[in-house]
C-alpha cells in the first residue's frame, strides 16, 4: 500500500474548481496547490481551462514551485457525431500539447453528450457507435504521437456510463480506461468489476465515494446531478458505499503503476 500512496495525486475539482457556467466561487490556485502539498500529495491533474497557467512551460514551472508534477487532465469531446468534430479535435490537440509539454502521462477523455448538463441520458445506436469508435481512434492517435496515453472516463450523463456501454466499449476497441469509482457506482456499475474486466487497460483511477441513498435520488431523477454535487453527494473516501478498499487491493495485487 505504501507504494500506491506515493501515487495519489490531487485534482483541482476536489477543491471546488469547476468551469461550468454559474458554478460560483473558486479558490485561488496558489491556495489549492499549497493545500495539496500540505496534504502530502506530489502530483496533480490540470483542472478546468484557465485555472492553472495555459502556457505549458509556465504550467510546469508553477506546479514545480510546489514540488509537484502534472499527471494528466480531463478533456471532454463529443465522439458519436462528426458535427463540430474539427473544433473538438483542435481543442484536444491543444490540450494534449499542453499536457505533454508539462510532463503529464495521460489525457483523460470525457465522452460528453451534446446535451447541456448531466441529466439527459444518451443511448447510442449502432451508427453512432461506429462514429464514436472511429473518432476515438483519431483521438488516441493524437495522444500517442505526443507520447501520452488516452484514458477514457465513463461519466454520469455522458455517452459512456451504463454497464452495457462500458462492456461494449471494452469489447470494441483497445482504449485505456480512467476508472472513476464514484461515477461508475452512480451509474449502477460495479467499479471493482470494471477494474477486473479492464485489466492492464486501467491507466488512471479517480477515487470518489458516495452513499447509495444519494445515488438513488440522482438515478431516479429526484435530484439533478449538479444539485446533488452541491449538496455534498461525494463524501470523504471510505465514508460512503463504494468498495474503494476492494478496488485498491485489486490494483495493488496486480502491480498497478498508474495514478
Amino acid at each position: 500500500m505504501s507504494d500506491m500512496l506515493g501515487r495519489v495525486a490531487g485534482a483541482p475539482i476536489t477543491w471546488g474548481a469547476d468551469a461550468s457556467a454559474g458554478w460560483g466561487y473558486m479558490m485561488d490556485p496558489a491556495r489549492v496547490m499549497s493545500e495539496m502539498r500540505e496534504a502530502g500529495l506530489s502530483a496533480t491533474e490540470l483542472g478546468p481551462d484557465g485555472f492553472l497557467p495555459s502556457d505549458p512551460q509556465e504550467l510546469k514551472d508553477f506546479v514545480a514551485g510546489y514540488d509537484m508534477s502534472m499527471v494528466g487532465g480531463f478533456v471532454p469531446a463529443i465522439l458519436y457525431r462528426d458535427k463540430d468534430m474539427d473544433a473538438d479535435v483542435q481543442y484536444f490537440e491543444r490540450a494534449s500539447d499542453q499536457l505533454a509539454e508539462a510532463g503529464a502521462s495521460n489525457v483523460v477523455l470525457g465522452p460528453r453528450s451534446h446535451y447541456d448538463g448531466y441529466d439527459t441520458e444518451i443511448d447510442m445506436d449502432d451508427d453512432q457507435w461506429a462514429v464514436f469508435l472511429r473518432n476515438l481512434r483519431r483521438f488516441q492517435d493524437i495522444t500517442e504521437k505526443r507520447g501520452l496515453q488516452t484514458a477514457l472516463h465513463p461519466h454520469w450523463g455522458m455517452a459512456i456510463s451504463r454497464q452495457n456501454q462500458v462492456d461494449r466499449l471494452l469489447n470494441s476497441c483497445d482504449v485505456g480506461m480512467c476508472v472513476d469509482a464514484g461515477h461508475l457506482f452512480l451509474s449502477g456499475v460495479d467499479p471493482l468489476q470494471v477494474v477486473r474486466d479492464a485489466g492492464d487497460r486501467v491507466l488512471h483511477v479517480h477515487i470518489k465515494d458516495l452513499t447509495n441513498e444519494m445515488a438513488e435520488k440522482v438515478r431516479s431523477g429526484e435530484v439533478p446531478f449538479r444539485q446533488a454535487t452541491i449538496d455534498g453527494m461525494f463524501v470523504p473516501a471510505g465514508s460512503g458505499d463504494v468498495d474503494l478498499a476492494g478496488i485498491i487491493r485489486h490494483l495493488e495485487g496486480r502491480g498497478y503503476q498508474g495514478w
